[in-house]
């Protein structure tokens, strides 16, 4: 009985793992294959996949664009992802030449490209073309945020991302608009009470859960899978951008509002300081985009662009944040190299440390480096006469980019917050009389500099 009992264990034992192994063979051949790109057809006679619904609505849609002459260029972030660990094969590859499909025949549901409307010709024609060849196509448009508030223009619309579905596989067109400072901005997907949310999986959509900013990308041609398309010439700058891109716009009807309220002040003086301003902040963007380190609007040059959508024309300095963990170690050197000499340094890197520039016109520049702690963030100042440290408490923000002065810069993402912690709830009310000491709610005593320290913690005051 105990034999029969071993040999009946036994060919359960070998039966299992006969099930087990045929699981990992089926399992790799439907689901980590296809995942790879490897799962493709491999019928007789055919190139492998080419026969791929992803490819074939691709392949429509690129011949329907190139036949109108619609600029289009891919930005699918997991395809580009690809086409740049592969990009040697790639730029070797001529059309007709290739014998397996590697890029877009990986199994989803979308496929992402876009274009610049100020270059499309022929949006309604081609409209109609794309359904007569087959595609069902969703149009979702808007009004022109830049508009907002001006009630003349309020049945202008813009067209923000396009959906065309063929068969199981859909093509998002997202549209791009020019904005100042050479940079492109598309609109959020927003869907509308008629649209049918069946239509496709819109969550899974890579673009339009926000608006999104991003650099102008220089475009080259190249061959995918035997179809011509334009990437971006730099494909994981491209890539990169893509999660840190989400835009907020000016707030221009409660800007509107504001100067209905509090005049706007149109004086020489403060036309002249403006426009000093804006020159002092485009110096200061590209000298620390040159230099690779991110900032973001601070202070009153925050709240200028929130509150009113322009410089305050009595805050008489221009405001910058930048995380600490950003600073460089060269970064006076080249701001004096900009023209900006340094009028004071307080602090040390590790801590409470503050930077500020001359600019012309007696316009001063003013950067403050963010410390993070377990739950908020802060900045530092320290009292040139005294040695006495202060301390400025935030929630804790991420960055967005917006426009500012015809410029794409970040600000925090978490906006109100940010300006209700440095000015209270009454930050609507201009203040022209401000002590930085005092007046701030989120300002705390943070001890005093060491003696033996004030030689290096406060320099050219």
């Amino acid at each position: 009985m105990s034999r029969i009992n071993k040999n009946v264990v036994l060919a359960l034992l070998t039966l299992t793992s006969s099930a087990f192994l045929l699981f990992q063979l089926y399992y790799y051949k439907h689901y980590l294959s296809t995942r790879n790109g490897a799962g493709l057809s491999k019928s007789k006679g055919s190139r492998i996949g080419f026969d791929s619904t992803q490819w074939r609505a691709v392949k429509k849609f690129i011949m329907l664009t190139s036949n109108q002459n619609v600029p289009v260029f891919l930005i699918d972030p997991l395809i580009l992802e690809l086409i740049n660990k592969n990009f040697e094969q790639v730029k070797n590859t001529s059309q007709g030449s290739i014998s397996q499909c590697t890029f877009f025949c990986v199994p989803r549901d979308f496929t992402a490209f876009a274009l610049q409307y100020h270059l499309w010709k022929n949006e309604e024609g081609w409209f109609r073309i794309a359904e007569n060849m087959g595609f069902q196509c969703l149009k979702i448009e808007s009004k022109d945020p830049r508009l907002d508030g001006i009630d003349s223009l309020s049945g202008t619309e813009i067209p923000l991302h396009y959906i065309c579905k063929l068969a199981a596989h859909a093509i998002h067109l997202v549209v791009f608009h020019e904005r100042s400072s050479n940079y492109l901005w598309h609109g959020h997907l927003r869907l509308k009470e008629h649209i049918d949310r069946k239509f496709v999986p819109f969550r899974k959509l890579q673009f339009g859960r926000y608006p999104g900013a991003f650099d102008r990308p220089e475009l080259q041609q190249v061959t995918v899978d035997g179809l011509e398309v334009l990437i971006p010439k730099d494909p994981m700058h491209f890539v990169e951008e893509v999660p840190h891109s989400r835009f907020i716009e000016c707030r221009y009807k409660e800007a509107r509002a504001f100067f209905q309220q509090y005049l706007d002040d149109n004086t020489v003086e403060a036309m002249a300081f403006r426009k000093s301003a804006k020159e002092l902040l485009q110096l200061a963007a590209k000298t620390l985009n040159k230099l690779g380190v991110p900032f973001w609007l601070s202070s009153g040059t925050c709240l200028g662009w929130y509150r009113q959508c322009n410089i305050i024309p009595y805050s008489k300095d221009v405001d910058l944040g930048i995380f600490i963990q950003d600073y460089k170690s060269d970064i006076i050197l080249a701001f004096q190299d900009a023209g900006l000499p340094l009028k004071h340094k307080f602090g040390k890197v590790e801590d409470s440390l503050e930077l500020s520039f001359q600019g012309k016109d007696d316009v001063k520049l003013d950067i403050f480096f963010f410390y993070e702690e377990t739950d908020h963030m802060w900045n530092g100042g320290t009292q040139a006469k005294t040695g006495k440290k202060f301390k400025y408490l935030f929630p804790k923000f991420t960055l967005c980019w917006t426009e500012f002065v015809d410029m794409k810069v970040h600000v925090p993402c978490e906006t109100l917050e940010y300006i209700e912690a440095n000015y209270g709830k009454t930050w609507k009310i201009p203040v022209k009389t401000w002590d930085w000491k005092h007046s701030p709610p989120n300002v705390q005593p943070n001890g005093i500099w060491p003696i033996s320290e004030w030689d290096e913690v406060i320099q050219l005051y």
